[in-house]
């Protein structure tokens, strides 16, 4: 007799494809749906941003492409929301950047999660982990390891998570590393919903300061950031930003190019 799971079919979310990466059109609330039931039932799902900077990082690299073809990937900022108006008609339903909407999911979780820290300076992971636990104290959060550890290093870091094996784990990495770190060291017996969450340490911490309100509601937290960091982030913006738009363009006047 053939076994079949009594689970309901998965219905994956509806996708927009942005520079030859799937971008799931969701709300914060049906993004934070999905998450609570491939949780519940234990679905391994390696989870991404994409935004204009890491979307021009992948038309660069086929191989950092490949790998966020096998990721979920939620939209992140203005870049994307031009993109999908460009391509598609229509803004994406929501802005779903790791920073605000991580905390926001775990502060309205009302199911304790297990939640690990990987990345960053080991006082911006503390520092985060200790401001979690203000926003979401029905959580367990616990520190795995800083960001800065060596190839020897890494079978004590996942042996340490398949003990306490997180439902989710948020790595702090900087693109791509913390994508290709995923994709090439994690499966389902550490954890669950492994999470790029970029920066996200590094403003938990305080040690890297949000842009005002007023700048976020205009979508211009982007312009804060270069103007706080200009050393490492104008060409990122200056010059990507730019180059982001006419490679959309190019997929609109191209079809089938994502390039």
């Amino acid at each position: 007799m053939n076994m079949q799971s009594s689970r309901p079919p998965f219905d994956p979310p509806e996708l927009r494809e942005i520079l030859g990466v799937a971008v799931a059109s969701v709300t914060a609330e049906q993004a934070s749906r999905l998450f609570l039931r491939l949780i519940a039932e234990r679905r391994f799902t390696k989870v991404s941003f994409l935004n204009a900077h890491n979307a021009n990082v992948a038309a660069n690299d086929p191989a950092f492409e490949r790998v966020l073809s096998d990721f979920l990937i939620l939209p992140d900022g203005v870049g994307v929301d031009v993109a999908a108006r460009v391509l598609y008609g229509e803004p994406f339903p929501a802005n779903l950047n790791g920073t605000d909407f991580i905390p926001g999911f775990l502060r309205a979780a009302a199911i304790p999660l297990k939640v690990g820290l990987l990345g960053a300076t080991r006082k911006n992971a503390d520092q985060a982990a200790a401001r979690l636990l203000e926003i979401a104290p029905q959580h367990r959060i616990e520190v795995i390891h800083d960001g800065f550890f060596t190839e020897s290093q890494e079978p004590e870091i996942l042996d340490r998570l398949v003990k306490f094996r997180p439902d989710i784990l948020l790595v702090a990495m900087g693109v791509p590393r913390q994508e290709f770190w995923i994709a090439g060291n994690l499966d389902r017996e550490h954890c669950t919903l492994p999470v790029a969450v970029g920066a996200l340490f590094d403003f938990l911490s305080g040690a890297v300061p949000r842009a005002p309100g007023v700048m976020r509601r205009l979508r211009m937290e982007w312009l804060f950031r270069m103007i706080i960091e200009p050393g490492r982030l104008w060409r990122r913006y200056i010059v990507g930003n730019p180059l982001f738009l006419l490679r959309v363009f190019r997929q609109k006047l191209l079809p089938g190019d994502g390039g």
